[in-house]
């Protein structure tokens, strides 16, 4: 049986709650029997996640699914795309950084996921497949995991999920904003492992 590990993230800025972290707790209030599944919650920290990546990728598994929250979004977005840069909300582009010194400039996932944007928009749920998944630590989550995949020779193969904001999150907020419950989200993730589930796992 395979093994997936799914991360998500805490809440940040003005935001009291993460829709990435509703939707994991959504989704595991009905887990599926398969595949195995392990979960975390990272902190919104650059330094702090790559040291928590890198322990969690140690255990080999066979996926990684990163969940974030994108307030601009009002579908999934399956990411494809991590590039090597990053940088902070309150720096200028100017200012950021490779997030690897002399890493290769691009890792693009290798899970079919033009197959998935098309079966989750079948049943019902908006989603399509984005080839940028910004500057900030969404990116830098993609990137990475897709590295130390590579340069450490593990088996496990990542995407990067991005998620709308939950109705319940702009309840009294002033600025409109498109939505996606937690339900809905954790209902595409369902779909996702059961065709990570029919995979060939790489040994």
């Amino acid at each position: 049986m395979p093994n997936v590990l799914i991360t998500a993230f805490e809440p940040y800025d003005r935001w009291k709650e993460n829709s990435s972290w509703l939707a994991l707790v959504a989704l595991t209030r009905d887990l599926p029997s398969r595949p195995k599944i392990v979960t975390r919650r990272y902190p919104v920290d650059f330094e702090a996640v790559k040291r928590q990546l890198q322990a969690d990728l140690g255990a080999n598994y066979d996926f990684a699914l990163h969940l974030g929250q994108s307030p601009s979004l009002g579908r999934i977005h399956l990411e494809a795309v991590g590039i090597n840069i990053g940088g902070h909300s309150s720096q200028l582009p100017d200012q950021f950084g490779e997030l690897i010194a002399d890493g290769p400039a691009a890792y693009r996932s290798d899970l079919p996921l033009a197959e998935w944007s098309r079966l989750l928009r079948g049943e019902g749920i908006p989603a399509q497949v984005s080839y940028h998944a910004g500057v900030f630590l969404c990116n830098a989550l993609l990137y990475l995991s897709l590295h130390y995949a590579q340069t450490q020779r593990l088996k496990t193969r990542s995407c990067f999920i991005h998620l709308p904001l939950a109705p319940q999150q702009v309840l009294h907020d002033r600025h409109d904003h498109s939505t996606l419950t937690s339900e809905v989200c954790a209902q595409g993730l369902h779909l996702i492992l059961r065709e990570l589930d029919r995979l060939p796992s790489t040994v």
